[in-house]
């Protein structure tokens, strides 16, 4: 358990102190390389996010008192603040129960060793090439007290977590193809066998990660400066503004709504908002038979199949990364591709609320509860509001968002009409959703700016709570279900 720091008695001060500390002008930075022959560092980007200005993310804590207090006792805890809870912040209600949760499967009592929790986190977080959640693992790993030989590469992990690999890639990527033989696997090995309550935690910290660096990428995190890939020791080109300047707020960044054409997004709000009013005018009209719900849903489920996640080439994983996983060829795939066929997954079969959540609570107590509370916060935050519009029931735009990340996992909800998906949300929309859930070491700033764009930075990082959220759900659903189906 590590030693807990003090809390930070301002933390927007101090992130401003260190920002003026550390992004100095070039005449400065010459300055002190010649008074002190010292190199200083200089951050590589500007703020928490690639995607957000650094100025909107900061006002938050300035403004909310409760996301003060929490970004404190997280700075007291952990001893640092990093960029993922500094974007959190838009939403404090929900980042308390995410850092709650992270918290406990993390230090708390559990089943497994702390060093191997990190060293899982490391595994599940490389398996999307997302080296800031790898380094930050690798940090937390080595102060526990890991063997620095693990880091050489999974094969020189003990052959219970190597084990682990395939679990991984597969919860990962196809989580439809868990069946209870791969657990069966774990159970009955002769040597190097797990338990049930450590699989357990295994599989939700497995998911936890995959979901996390969807979030990650989808926000475009930037590593903290002291992290690799956060910091640079060249001075900053002459052609831009000086760093002292755009540590004052005087940055030439604009808000994305502003790199498109106001003509091109004008109305987007209101149309989306007319849509939902329709919908909800036919819902009451009249409601669809049981079989055009179900041809609703495969025609759905088929189409998602066709939305393309990325233009770029495929991307290859450094050694560095690669090193902590196994297969890096292995990669989503969709269900119908050459041929291949996944039942659905009916939720009135195998739900979260009616059996995923008592399993995972009989055997790692009190983790069920704190999961579902996350869950349920994403999933009901509102503020009323779209855009600029306010005393909004934003509750069947959630929903859709939901169902469509949990229909391309092949995942149904028979009480939910799949033809809505296609009203409410825009072909760039979906592009951006399955590129962050699926492939989302694939996602780019151009993919964020180019969805809901009137929409504010913080319905933003809502609707990436949302995917996270309903991703990490859709990987237990099938984990948790092949458990059952063992022990049964």
């Amino acid at each position: 358990m590590r030693h807990a720091v003090a809390p930070a008695q301002n933390v927007e001060t101090n992130s401003f102190a260190v920002t003026s500390l550390l992004k100095i002008c070039s005449h400065c930075e010459r300055r002190s390389k010649k008074d002190l022959g010292v190199r200083i560092p200089r951050p590589l980007g500007n703020g928490p996010s690639r995607f957000i200005p650094e100025k909107e993310i900061l006002q938050v804590s300035k403004v909310d008192t409760r996301t003060q207090s929490i970004f404190e006792d997280a700075f007291a805890a952990l001893g640092r603040l990093d960029n993922i809870s500094l974007v959190m912040g838009f939403h404090p209600q929900y980042l308390e129960s995410f850092l709650r949760t992270q918290h406990y499967l993390l230090q708390m009592d559990g089943p497994l060793p702390l060093h191997y929790r990190h060293y899982i986190g490391i595994m599940a977080a490389a398996r999307h090439q997302c080296s800031y959640l790898v380094n930050l693992h690798v940090n937390d790993f080595l102060q526990v007290g890991g063997d620095l030989k693990w880091l050489n590469g999974l094969d020189e992990a003990p052959q219970k977590l190597q084990q682990l690999g395939e679990l991984n890639k597969i919860l990962a990527h196809r989580p439809w193809l868990l069946t209870k033989e791969h657990i069966e696997r774990f159970l009955k090995a002769e040597e190097h066998s797990w338990s049930l309550a450590e699989l357990i935690h295994a599989v939700v910290l497995l998911t936890h990660y995959h979901s996390l660096a969807s979030f990650t990428f989808g926000c475009g995190i930037m590593p903290e400066i002291h992290c690799d890939g956060g910091h640079t020791f060249r001075p900053p080109s002459l052609s831009q503004y000086c760093v002292c300047d755009i540590a004052n707020g005087n940055s030439h960044a604009t808000h994305h709504d502003n790199l498109f054409g106001n003509q091109e997004v004008n109305g987007e709000v209101e149309v989306l908002m007319e849509r939902m009013k329709q919908l909800q005018e036919c819902r009451d009209d009249e409601e669809a038979s049981q079989e055009e719900m179900a041809t609703r849903f495969e025609r759905e489920k088929t189409e998602s199949m066709l939305v393309v996640t990325a233009e770029e080439e495929e991307c290859v994983p450094s050694r560095d990364i690669s090193r902590h996983f196994e297969d890096p060829s292995y990669g989503y795939k969709d269900f119908s591709r050459r041929g291949e066929h996944v039942p659905t997954f009916r939720v009135q079969d195998y739900s979260w609320e009616d059996h995923g959540f008592s399993l995972v609570n009989r055997l790692y107590p009190d983790v069920g509860q704190m999961l579902d509370e996350k869950f349920q916060m994403a999933y009901n935050l509102t503020y009323n509001t779209m855009a600029t519009h306010k005393d909004v029931d934003t509750s069947m735009l959630r929903r859709a968002i939901w169902n469509y990340i949990h229909c391309m996992f092949g995942i149904r909800y028979d009480d939910y009409d799949y033809g809505e998906i296609n009203q409410l949300l825009d072909r760039s929309f979906k592009i951006y959703i399955k590129t962050m859930v699926c492939s989302p070491e694939k996602t780019t700033k151009r993919m964020y700016e180019s969805f809901w764009r009137q929409f504010q930075h913080s319905e933003k990082v809502h609707v990436n709570l949302l995917l996270m959220e309903a991703r990490m759900q859709a990987e237990l659903l099938y984990a948790l279900r092949a458990i059952t189906r063992y022990m049964t």
